[in-house]
């Protein structure tokens, strides 16, 4: 009969009378002594208070019932889904919200919503996996910044393919320890993409030589990755680059002359689909022919596994006399290898090109050296 009585006296009252009520109500509803009052006709009376004209007591209602484990789910639901303020108060704070409910209203909300869910005390995996795949560049910079928020490597990998270009989501991403190796590379892409797509660079030193620069800088930055990686990384780094169709001839050369040779047998084992143990066999004793065999198997022509077979050699005298010479060494070895060989596919001129960029750094490095001692 009170609630009956109250839903009488809310025809007539003001809006600053009826937030004051529902308020109460809800209090009422959720605390311990709630068993007192006819649970249902309470329920049935906030439900009636949804459709209130007034902003007032609908936000009440949901701050009395944001924190309570014992709010009804569909007034929860309903409060989430209402204007923004209002929204607010029960996304960021509501216990009742379970993974499914936060899901679909990511998936049909707006980017205000979205923005509230990522900003929870608590984002779960599968949650933050719908906020990274539909969710825009503001949503996904406060997921982010979160740090309770969890994120899958799968989920970083998805943000950086999707919003990568971002500069601001970018230097997010490369703030972070966890982010795996295929992230990264996408990364790299789309700093190179940026810079090739830079107009007053195209004006300076031309189109062409700029996207070579841009290569270059990519391939670069990618097989300096390739020597801080564990195995698995390695894996997902290789794997990124063969779909992408950047696992080419020359970043595997680039990557043997620096030394990089987990990163060229992870790389040899996706392109042959051979086990790990019969390529890293192959390569560490197998004959001139075998592995001339080996790198044609993974769609190399024959000029290029010949080079390639060439420069495994190199690699192997060199680990077996102990010695650890820089890129530039091995290069150089391979250039003059090369000038005795029939080379139609470019790699002479990439190696040669490689040869002289790691002579001029390796210069550069010495003068540093030179100046530092003679201070």
């Amino acid at each position: 009969m009170i609630i009956q009585a109250f839903l009488r006296w809310v025809e007539t009252a003001k809006a600053t009378d009826r937030a004051r009520a529902a308020s109460a109500l809800a209090r009422a509803y959720c605390s311990k002594d709630g068993d007192r009052i006819d649970r249902h006709a309470a329920d049935m009376a906030m439900t009636f208070l949804l459709d209130d004209p007034s902003p007032k007591v609908r936000q009440a209602l949901a701050e009395a019932l944001a924190a309570a484990p014992e709010a009804p789910r569909p007034i929860i639901l309903s409060l989430a889904e209402d204007q923004p303020e209002i929204a607010f108060t029960v996304v960021t704070r509501s216990t009742v919200l379970a993974d499914d409910d936060l899901i679909d209203l990511a998936a049909r909300g707006t980017a205000e919503l979205r923005a509230f869910i990522a900003s929870r005390s608590h984002v779960s995996r599968p949650v933050s996996a719908a906020i990274s795949e539909v969710g825009g560049v503001p949503e996904v910079m406060i997921l982010l910044e979160n740090a309770a928020a969890d994120l899958s490597r799968r989920t970083l990998k998805r943000i950086a393919d999707r919003l990568g270009d971002v500069c601001s989501i970018r230097n997010l991403l490369l703030e972070r320890q966890d982010l795996p190796a295929d992230a990264r590379q996408v990364l790299v892409e789309h700093v190179g993409a940026a810079l090739k797509g830079a107009t007053f660079l195209q004006a300076v030193i031309g189109v062409d030589r700029l996207q070579r620069v841009a290569r270059t800088a990519c391939e670069t930055a990618t097989i300096d990755m390739a020597g801080l990686l564990e195995d698995a990384d390695i894996q997902g780094l290789v794997e990124e680059l063969r779909v992408t169709g950047r696992l080419t001839p020359a970043l595997l050369v680039n990557a043997l002359c620096h030394g990089r040779v987990d990163f060229f047998a992870t790389a040899i084992v996706a392109l042959t689909e051979l086990s790990e143990k019969r390529v890293r066999s192959i390569l560490s004793d197998g004959r001139p022919q075998v592995l001339q065999a080996l790198f044609e198997n993974g769609g190399l022509d024959r000029e290029v596994s010949a080079l390639f077979a060439e420069a495994i050699l190199i690699w192997r005298r060199e680990r077996r006399q102990g010695s650890h010479i820089p890129a530039a060494s091995i290069a150089s070895v391979l250039v003059r290898r090369l000038r005795t060989m029939t080379d139609s596919s470019g790699l002479s001129e990439c190696v040669e090109k490689l040869a002289i960029a790691e002579q001029r750094r390796f210069a550069r490095d010495f003068a540093i050296d030179a100046a530092r001692q003679a201070a």
